[in-house]
């Protein structure tokens, strides 16, 4: 199943409790709170704030 904008709405951070959003080349998601993005492993969204990183407002798209 692929992750998709609808079934992100549903969620929220683990952290802050604040809306999440899919990235826009659906890597991960990030939090329109405090901006922890959780990687997307496979089709798992691992949802875990030690496993999430933080990116700034403005922050470009990683090539990583």
């Amino acid at each position: 199943m692929k992750v998709t904008q609808e079934f992100v709405e549903r969620m929220i951070c683990p952290a802050c409790r604040a809306k999440v959003r899919l990235k826009e080349d659906g890597s991960a998601i990030k939090c329109v709170g405090c901006r922890r993005v959780y990687p997307i492993e496979g089709e798992i969204i691992v949802m875990l704030p030690e496993k999430a990183t933080i990116e700034d407002e403005d922050a470009a798209p990683s090539t990583a």
